[in-house]
């Protein structure tokens, strides 16, 4: 059974809230047992702000910071937003089972401008702790606890005002009543504080002052906030401590018993030291407040992080140290280890840093007089002063040739952001900076421990001021950088001023010329000679190529002929197509690519017009046409021009023209009675659809090409021919095929994803609809198809067994079943090239009806199918699916195929 003490009239003040929580968070949450304490980790927060609250009888309480000091609970979010909450197991709220099993109910609620709504999530968390001591110190961020094994006299009456002889009796009887717990019918009456002076106070009045107080079925705790009035300041082994001491009194009938208790925690003034590398941390080894009969004997001691404990192996590793002396527990830990973090911090318009962590130190120990055990343990959140880090700005020179400045900016804290940079003559936001071609990334170290800015800004771009010099070109930026501290909003700049001199570069020229036969190229080098290799058209000018087109070189210029039946990039075939056919306009281009970087620093072309035909028209009514690509239509694809009827394309295309043959009384040709002639025409052009398509996404103009042929009317030609007697019938020879069709179980009605063989047999609930396909896999033809006959169901594999329930007869679905077969269209995609290979159909999962008591045995479905000329349907199922089943299968049945699939089926 679980115990719950001293919560009424905590209940009373407090509203309590009944709330509909998430079962499951969007963030993240675990939790660790550690000793006496647990710890709650939620996180990272991602900018959501989190409030922290108890569950009592599905009501929440919320953990206010008096209520948590007064319970023993503490929180803290380090710099990567992950929440730790730390709570004792003996918090005010814990289900309690027998001072062995802790339960304590939380409640998490996030809530921040990026939400809807707050999401509130519950969790009830358990910790199993038995290795009490006889008295437990923790010593929290925010409060101190103290828990003792609780004892009772042996009937002795205790006088109100017992002599001075009696005292030494008295400390006898408190001791040796530890012996067995407290009858149920004591109660706390009075405590009295030490400060060091007496404070008397009724227990409900000390939990009204923020004082938790409460019996467990074995223990006192008692726990007191850090700032409570109740404690004083005591110098031990030159280490300030915070002290509380308290005697609480027990009384039933005419018994009355009292028990001691006290704790006493460390102060970071006076305990802790810093170097520019080190945190040293003393801890007095005897701390008098608490030691009461005789010599303490230290048994054990352990140093931890974030209250868990380290072994030595850690320890080493993250570089700290532990050392134990006569008089002091001394703990080293370098600035900057693992286990703490850097904070950000602005000081005068200065950008600063801190450094936290929280050692952990426990220890165990008994005095020789009692021999009676003490664990005390510390969490000790320690902060280092403000350490200056001025940013730093460098400027990557290798980048100059490039003609761009790189800046890196650094280095910084995680929770720092730049907001925005200053220039001369504007200020522009990190998102309009790389609206300008300004590339500003962020760069984080792959511990996440410091974070990097990179600004890289084009010698170009208007910011970057320019200034001549003797042969060179001086270019400069001043910026300065807006930044800001997320979690506090404080913001801070820093001033920038980088500089490059480059000397003047002059680019080669080129110019050119031709006639009817060649085309003439001169190339005059710039200020770094002939550091640039040629390109003409898509092959490299090599030394072959240059002899063959006549390559000849001074020094400060090189020029080449290209002759204009010959251009580089195509076959010859091409060339002579192109030069024989049309009328256009020949280029040849010529580009310079640097050898090192392999860019391109000059591109140019040279033209000449050369008359060539685009149509042909012959005597027998052929007409041929030739489309060719033109420089205003770069994004043409000749493949895709067709003539009027968009079903006739070219006969041959290529990436520069379209070839097209046709009649004159075919593909959309007109014709046209002139006088003494007859005209036949078409035109090349898109098909509507594409030029519509490509007119809304391009402003290039429409291409079109009109074709014309024109035939003298009284010209009259002789055509002679002779006829010969054909020498046999024409007949058609039998031979044999494969026909082969697979029927399939699809997940979904899209028949993207199938159950592959091994799935089978398949398990469905009753009623949960179940996706077949059949599919003709051979002959892969457009000529023939593939209809459902009938598809039957049994419960054996049998196709022939007993019983049976038809699914389809004779392409239709059984008109007697409640749920009939859906039939389901088939189109073309990237899977499916002929539609009339395929068959769907959806079917509800069902059961026999002797078979319901058992509904976990399998279902096999079968399918005969049907294979049709789909050319000449001549009736029945190969008329389409679900015709008049009168009038009988007509079709070319060329085998009866059997398809079977087997499922499992299970009632809801």
């Amino acid at each position: 059974m679980g115990h719950l003490f001293a919560l009424g009239w905590l209940i009373l003040l407090i509203a309590a809230i009944n709330i509909e929580a998430k079962k499951k968070p969007s963030i993240n949450t675990s939790t660790k047992c550690l000793g006496n304490v647990m710890r709650v980790d939620v996180g990272p927060l991602g900018g959501k702000l989190l409030e922290v609250g108890v569950v009592i009888n599905n009501s929440a309480i919320l953990l206010t910071p008096s209520l948590a000091s007064q319970c023993g609970f503490s929180m803290k979010i380090d710099h990567l937003g992950n929440a730790m909450i730390y709570t004792s197991l003996q918090n005010c709220f814990a289900q309690n089972v027998k001072d062995e099993a802790f339960t304590t109910a939380f409640q998490l609620r996030f809530h921040g401008s990026q939400l809807a709504e707050d999401e509130i999530y519950q969790m009830a968390e358990t910790c199993h702790y038995t290795a009490w001591a006889c008295r437990e110190i923790i010593c929290d961020h925010n409060y101190m606890e103290v828990s003792v094994k609780r004892a009772a006299p042996d009937n002795y009456v205790l006088p109100k005002n017992p002599i001075p002889e009696a005292r030494a009796m008295l400390g006898h009887l408190q001791r040796s009543a530890e012996k067995r717990p407290i009858d149920a019918g004591f109660r706390m009456t009075t405590i009295t504080f030490f400060t060091p002076a007496e404070k008397v106070m009724k227990v409900i009045d000390a939990q009204r002052s923020g004082h938790g107080i409460a019996n467990t079925p074995k223990r006192l705790v008692l726990r007191s906030p850090k700032t409570s009035p109740e404690t004083y300041t005591q110098n031990v082994a030159g280490v300030p401590m915070l002290v509380v001491k308290t005697s609480t009194v027990f009384e039933k009938k005419w018994l009355v018993t009292r028990i001691d208790a006290a704790a006493a925690c460390p102060i970071q003034e006076g305990s802790v030291f810093f170097t520019a590398d080190t945190i040293t941390w003393y801890l007095p080894r005897r701390i008098d407040p608490l030691i009461s009969f005789g010599q303490p004997k230290l048994l054990e001691v352990y140093m931890g992080i974030d209250g868990q404990r380290l072994d030595a192996a850690e320890i080493e590793a993250r570089r700290y140290s532990l050392t134990v002396t006569d008089t002091y527990i001394i703990s080293v830990i370098p600035i900057g280890a693992v286990g703490g973090y850097y904070k950000s911090h602005v000081q005068d318009g200065q950008y600063h840093i801190s450094y936290t962590v929280e050692p952990m130190i426990e220890m165990f120990w008994t005095e020789d007089a009692t021999h009676e055990g003490t664990r005390y343990k510390v969490f000790f959140p320690i902060t280092t002063p403000l350490l200056p880090r001025p940013p730093q700005v460098t400027d990557r020179e290798s980048l100059h040739t490039e003609r761009v400045f790189k800046l890196e900016l650094g280095y910084f804290c995680p929770d720092v952001a730049l907001v925005n940079i200053t220039f001369p003559s504007e200020v522009l936001s990190v998102t309009e900076c790389r609206a300008r071609g300004i590339n500003v990334l962020e760069h984080m170290s792959p511990n996440s421990s410091y974070k990097v800015f990179t600004l890289e800004v084009p010698f170009t771009d208007p910011v970057v001021q320019q200034t001549s010099q003797e042969g060179a070109t001086v270019y400069s930026l001043h910026l300065v950088f807006g930044l800001v501290v997320l979690d506090d909003f404080a913001p801070f700049s820093h001033a920038a001023y980088v500089q490059a001199t480059l000397e003047n570069i002059v680019p080669p020229s080129v110019s050119g010329g031709c006639d009817y036969q060649n085309f003439y190229v001169l190339v005059k080098y710039g200020t770094q000679g002939l550091n640039f290799q040629t390109a003409v058209g898509k092959q490299i000018l090599t030394q072959s190529l240059a002899q063959q087109y006549g390559f000849a070189e001074n020094g400060t210029h090189f020029s080449f002929v290209v002759p204009s039946l010959q251009i580089v990039d195509t076959t010859c075939h091409y060339a002579f197509l192109v030069i024989l056919f049309m009328t256009l306009s020949t280029s040849s281009q010529a580009v310079e690519l640097n050898l090192e970087t392999n860019t391109i620093i000059k591109e140019f072309s040279v033209a000449c017009n050369f008359i060539s035909s685009l149509t042909e028209c012959f005597p027998n009514g052929t007409m041929t046409a030739l489309a060719v690509k033109l420089e205003s239509v770069p994004g043409l694809n000749p493949s895709q021009l067709t003539l009027r009827d968009p079903t006739c394309g070219p006969t041959y295309s290529d990436e520069r023209y379209a070839y097209f043959v046709f009649t004159g009384n075919s593909c959309g040709t007109t014709r046209k009675f002139l006088p003494n002639m007859m005209m036949y025409e078409n035109e090349i052009s898109l098909p509507d659809e594409l030029g519509a398509k490509r007119a809304s996404n391009s402003e290039e103009p429409e291409y079109e090409l009109k074709v014309s042929c024109y035939y003298d009317i009284n010209t009259t030609y002789a055509v002679a021919f002779q006829p010969r007697q054909r020498r046999n019938e024409p007949y058609a020879e039998n031979a044999k095929g494969q026909l082969q069709v697979a029927m399939r179980l699809a997940l979904d009605d899209s028949y993207s994803v199938f159950h592959r063989v091994e799935d089978y047999p398949i398990t469905k609930y009753l009623q949960q609809p179940l996706y077949f396909e059949v599919e003709l896999l051979t002959p892969a033809s457009p000529e023939v198809s593939v209809e459902l006959e009938n598809c039957w169901a049994t419960l054996d594999q049998d196709r022939t067994s007993r019983p049976r329930w038809n699914l389809i007869i004779n392409g239709c679905a059984n008109p007697v079943d409640q749920y009939q077969v859906i039939f389901h269209p088939v189109w073309t995609d990237a899977r499916v090239q002929y539609p009339s290979h395929f068959k769907r159909f959806e079917v509800k999962m069902f059961a026999f009806a002797q078979d319901q008591e058992d509904l976990s045995r399998q279902l096999f479905v079968h399918c005969d199918v049907m294979i049709c000329d789909a050319r000449n349907p001549l009736g029945g199922v190969c008329n389409g699916q679900c015709m008049n089943p009168d009038n009988g299968n007509k079709g070319i049945r060329l085998k009866t195929i059997h398809l079977s699939t087997s499922l499992n089926y299970y009632g809801i």
